[in-house]
């Protein structure tokens, strides 16, 4: 029997639905690691992310979210998984390209958890 594992993904920011134009990628641990040599590795916090293309839909405040410090950012997944990402804030640049109504953006935030 098959089973759902990827597709649609819903994402609301701060409440809002958010249109996408493609899915979410979101880190799956909250750590990377990298071999100094073999069986010996450091290990790096890595900041908590969302990245997305989002459609430039009418009623959305993109201003606001651009100047937010604080939102929490929630991805649902086809699977039934949820990341939520708290006190989130836009990084590096939010562009909109006019031939697709589309919005590039990167948040980051405090803390990520899957539930």
């Amino acid at each position: 029997m098959g089973k759902k594992v990827a597709g649609t993904v819903y994402l609301k920011l701060d409440g809002e639905q958010i249109e996408l134009t493609g899915g979410v990628e979101v880190p799956m641990s909250d750590t990377k690691r990298e071999t100094i040599v073999p069986g010996y590795a450091k290990e790096e916090d890595i900041a908590p992310f969302m990245k997305f293309d989002a459609v430039k839909t009418p009623g959305v405040d993109w201003q606001k979210i651009a100047r937010a410090m604080d939102m929490t950012g929630t991805a649902e997944f086809k699977d039934g998984s949820v990341y939520v990402l708290e006190g989130a804030y836009v990084v590096g640049d939010m562009n909109l390209n006019s031939e697709d109504a589309k919005v590039s953006m990167e948040l980051n935030g405090v803390k990520g958890t899957w539930q």
